[in-house]
């Protein structure tokens, strides 16, 4: 028996793992038709605006409300019912802040918000707030983690003895091996304070659902389930009584991955006032008040012998955290993130570091897109090229000589990372050939007519994606990822609906989700539907960051598809008059000897026609909800080597990227397009960091970039055409051998680029290890070199 009562749902061959599949979710967007919360109205909506601190530390000593409107304006102590955001961590030494959703007794950053104002619309609520009077009594300002270190009083919290939110040690038997060292290389090497600057800053709407009795929060984040959870507890809610929900959003990158005051703040409006209210960034305010990220410093020494083989690495790393921790990550995630990936994928024995986070007149400190490993990648992989210049050898042979070999895998790395696998080194030499190594190298020799020089630069990292349960509880997090959750149906028509507890602000998980589905089901992808970034209809999960979604939740997708089929077997079975034994599932038909039943016939007879079923069908029918986690939850090791040659202009400091190769390996792409997409995005936001992008501030905490004339950004003619070969080595722990791999791009390019600056820079006899590089920095070095030199003649 044959049938095909819906011959829509044969699937075409090549939608499955490995296919590149056009992304579903493009079509809307490229046609103007996604729905961000800016997009929404509602009856009644009233805008939000902020009045913000013009001062980086004081108290605040009163506020005058206007006389008309008052009843629009909000205080801290008119909101005497929401909770402080409060993210404890079980570090040692860690110092706990409560964030206010409105400054409470003084202010700690430019741009903290202190009174919030509501109209009907944003201009007019902006000119109330600009009537709103307060008054303040300045403090002293710490602007730089060196100033903080040294107070004594007024300190940036009360209760505090210091000002260092939190102090890690790490130390490996570095005595053993850094005495047997022929060589001592020493460097000091620093990352600049960034924004995020994704298209769509915060964005968040609330409203009072009567009928549900629910406070509705539609917000622009990347952890739906999480910001339910902790705005159940800032408001006093059971969390039956909150549903959030994550609509189109417009990239993240970690900004949005946090509870931000600002959602904090409108869904207290919702709740106390049971109307809709809605607050969308702008790009000053993001600028200025936006959390920030990567500012680093390290100071380096390496002991190596006298090949330039490492042997040991002593490192001290100062973070500048800004005012508070974040929930729920803590900022105890970034200098644990920077000791524990520092030594990257090098297989040295000795290891000591000593990390320090300090709380500033800043800005929060939130992950972004790399979390604390694009610092630890610049930071290490300028060493390695120092230790090539010292011992007089081609930086590429130096690394080869020093990453972990294929031979050696798995393998536990002194910072006791678990390598999974790969061929780190053959990675490197990929990209060495990739770039023409040889003949950058005769370029060199050359001589220019521009009076440019030419430079080459290597980065080689490591990306723990999809770290679980084990790594978040040694962090002391307070939310620590376990399963993540998948419930697959199929529809009457034989079609499915995937739903997820992550959410997608770019990842294209609405297409690889689906292609996971189709790999197992044979069900055409165009016939798939996924329902993620609702909280009322989707299973819970901790969200997507850590580059976890398509490990965790396309894990469990994966599992829950996989149990569906014995069931659609034994209906199958059923129809076709044999046994289950004597029927197979095969491209999402059941086939027997008697021949073949769709997935839509099944679904029929179980929701249409269920008189066709046998007797001792499942109950449970063609639903099923699984939990999932990878079978070893240290996270799957995904690695690249980036290769970059550069142009340096001597006279005038530009650096033009001419060639850019990456060699990366994530385990089974299960869309190859999808990857190099997420890579290329990152490598641009890679740029970005290595040579324009930079939050300065003066010594008053004044923030010197609030708009994008100041904050500079790569546009189209500053990304270079970008070459990729990929490498496929499957994990073991995870389904369909899958890694993450969505920040990897935005890790190695500063590292790559600054060495390739590094090596044009060698006939003068200087160096870089700042970022951004720009211009004034690049011939500053220059400069500082030809001092040397000359002092060296006299």
């Amino acid at each position: 028996m044959t049938t095909e009562s819906n011959p829509h749902h044969a699937a075409p061959p090549g939608q499955g793992v490995g296919a590149r599949v056009l992304r579903k979710e493009d079509a809307r967007h490229l046609h103007g038709k996604g729905n961000f919360v800016a997009d929404m109205s509602m009856p009644g909506l009233a805008e939000v605006a902020f009045l913000r601190s013009p001062l980086a530390h004081a108290k605040v000593v009163a506020a005058r409300l206007p006389p008309e409107g008052a009843e629009r304006v909000t205080l801290r102590e008119g909101m005497a019912d929401a909770r402080d955001i409060v993210a404890d961590s079980t570090l040692p030494t860690y110092q706990r802040s409560a964030q206010p959703p409105l400054a409470a007794g003084k202010v700690r950053f430019v741009g903290e918000p202190v009174a919030m104002v509501y109209a009907p619309t944003r201009a007019e609520a902006e000119d109330l707030a600009e009537l709103v009077e307060v008054e303040y009594e300045e403090l002293p300002v710490y602007a730089d983690a060196d100033t903080s270190r040294a107070a004594t009083d007024e300190l940036m919290h009360a209760g505090w003895g210091d000002n260092t939110f939190v102090t890690l040690h790490a130390d490996k038997d570095f005595e053993a091996h850094a005495k047997g060292a022929a060589l001592v290389v020493k460097r000091e090497i620093s990352l600049a304070r960034q924004c995020m600057v994704p298209m769509e800053g915060k964005a968040v709407l609330a409203y009072w659902d009567h009928q549900a009795d629910q406070l509705v929060v539609v917000s622009a984040t990347q952890v739906p389930h999480m910001i339910r959870t902790v705005l159940a507890e800032c408001l006093d809610l059971d969390q039956a009584r909150v549903r959030v929900i994550s609509p189109d959003v417009g990239g993240a990158f970690g900004y949005k991955c946090v509870l931000q005051q600002e959602e904090l703040c409108v869904a207290w409006l919702a709740k106390t006032h049971r109307k809709p209210f809605r607050y969308i960034e702008d790009r000053r305010e993001h600028l200025i008040a936006g959390a920030n990220t990567r500012e680093h410093k390290y100071e380096m020494t390496a002991y190596a012998d006298e090949r330039g083989r490492l042997l040991a690495l002593d490192a001290r790393i100062t973070i500048d955290g800004g005012a508070y921790s974040v929930w729920p990550f803590t900022i105890g995630l970034e200098p644990g993130q920077a000791v524990g990936n520092l030594p990257g994928p090098y297989a040295f024995r000795g290891y000591r570091c000593v990390t320090e986070c300090v709380a500033t007149n800043k800005p929060g400190f939130v992950p972004y897109r790399g979390v604390a490993r694009t610092g630890v990648c610049l930071a290490m992989e300028l060493t390695i090229d120092a230790i090539a210049r010292a011992v007089g050898r081609e930086p590429w042979e130096v690394r080869q000589d020093n990453l972990v070999p294929a031979s050696a895998m798995p393998y536990v790395n002194v910072a006791n990372k678990h390598f999974d696998g790969g061929d780190y080194p053959a990675s490197l030499l990929k990209a060495r050939d990739m770039i023409d190594f040889a003949s950058v190298r005769q370029r060199q020799r050359e001589t220019r007519d521009d009076g440019r020089l030419i430079g080459i630069g290597f980065a080689t990292y490591t990306e723990q994606s999809a770290h679980g349960t084990s790594v978040f509880a040694t962090w002391g997090t307070p939310v620590i990822p376990g399963f993540d959750q998948a419930t697959v149906r199929v529809t009457p028509d034989g079609g499915l609906e995937i739903r997820v507890g992550v959410h997608s602000h770019g990842q294209g998980m609405e297409t690889t989700f689906a292609q996971i589905a189709h790999e197992i089901l044979g069900v055409d992808i165009a016939s798939i539907k996924m329902l993620h970034g609702d909280t009322g209809q989707t299973p819970f999960s901790t969200g997507t960051y850590a580059s976890r979604s398509l490990v965790m939740s396309g894990g469990a997708v994966s599992r829950a598809c996989k149990a569906l089929v014995p069931r659609l077997l034994h209906i199958g079975a059923h129809l076709l008059g044999q046994a289950d034994e004597a029927v197979r599932f095969e491209r999402g038909h059941v086939v027997g000897a008697s021949g073949r039943v769709s997935v839509a016939d099944v679904a029929r007879a179980w929701f249409i026609d269920p008189s066709r079923l046998p007797p001792d069908v499942d109950p449970t029918g063609l639903e099923i909800t699984i939990g999932y986690k990878p079978k070893v939850d240290t996270g799957a090791f995904t690695y690249a080597s980036h290769a970059v040659t550069v142009a340096v202009d001597p006279q005038t400091g530009h650096v033009e990227i001419l060639d850019y190769v990456i060699v990366e390996d994530c385990g089974t792409m299960i869309n190859p397009m999808v990857v190099e997409g997420q890579t290329f995005g990152g490598v641009a936001q890679g740029i970005g960091t290595a040579l324009y992008e930079e939050t300065p501030y003066d010594r008053n905490g004044q923030p010197l970039a609030s708009t994008l004339a100041d904050y500079m950004l790569p546009g189209a003619t500053e990304v270079p055409h970008m070459r990729i070969h990929h490498f496929e080595t499957p994990s073991p722990h995870t389904e369909f051998g899958a890694k993450g791999m969505g920040e990897g791009g935005a890790i190695a390019p500063p590292a790559a680029i600054l060495n390739a600056v590094n090596d044009a820079l060698r006939p003068l006899g200087a160096e870089v290890s700042q970022t951004p590089l720009s211009p004034r920095r690049l011939l500053q070095a220059i400069a500082d070199a030809q001092v040397v030199g000359t002092l060296k003649a006299a």
